[in-house]
């Protein structure tokens, strides 16, 4: 019986510890274009196949720099995670440009879109 009682009331602590950080998750939501990778804003470079993003300036913050990102597009039903590594001056608030192996795989490959709504969200 008491084993029963701590394993509860650890059970219970473990719950309302996680509460914040859930209560901090904030999705946002914007536009999603495509760029081609090299050099980014974090300092590390990158290639196209890489699953990156450019932060817009509004959001950008060094600190954020390798944090995961997952991304979803409503018209396809897709979500994927990929890594924040530049900054992108030209995107307004909300938006990112991801480069063209993350665009692609959120659109199935369908470049010629150049642009979808999307919603995301750091990890």
């Amino acid at each position: 019986m008491f084993g029963k009682t701590i394993f509860a009331t650890l059970a219970a602590l473990a719950v309302v510890s996680a509460a914040p950080a859930a209560l901090e998750k904030k999705d946002n939501s914007g536009t999603a274009t495509f760029y081609d990778a090299g050099l980014g804003a974090c300092g590390w470079t990158n290639s196209n196949s890489d699953y990156v993003v450019a932060v817009n300036s509004a959001q950008y913050d060094q600190s954020n720099c390798g944090k995961k990102i997952w991304i979803y597009n409503s018209a396809t039903g897709k979500t994927v995670s990929a890594q924040a590594a530049d900054e992108c001056p030209s995107c307004a608030s909300g938006d990112l440009d991801l480069s063209r192996g993350l665009f692609g795989a959120l659109t199935n490959d369908n470049y010629d879109l150049g642009v979808f709504d999307m919603t995301w969200g750091f990890e």
